[in-house]
């Protein structure tokens, strides 16, 4: 019998979809009340968890609700930074 490990299930906060852990983007609260990737997804402080999809990013940019799951603004550079680059 296989030892199955648990994987954590989080929700996206723009399209409210459950999926694992490793496949969403953490996104936290850093104690400043900037806003900050979090690629190892332990970092300490408010999370939030969003899609990878350009669909959920811009969602969750239009309805403001990354900025209700952290409690505070999202900076510019970091929409920036969770939009993929075209491809050449």
């Amino acid at each position: 019998m296989a030892n199955h490990r648990h994987q954590p299930v989080r929700t996206c906060v723009a399209c409210r979809q459950e999926a694992g852990k490793g496949e969403l983007i953490r996104l936290v609260r850093r104690p400043d009340g900037g806003v900050a990737l979090d690629s190892t997804g332990r970092a300490p402080g408010r999370g939030a968890y969003l899609h990878a999809s350009l669909e959920c990013i811009e969602r969750a940019r239009k309805r403001r609700s990354l900025n209700r799951a952290l409690g505070t603004n999202v900076q510019p550079e970091v929409w920036s930074e969770l939009i993929p680059s075209p491809s050449p």
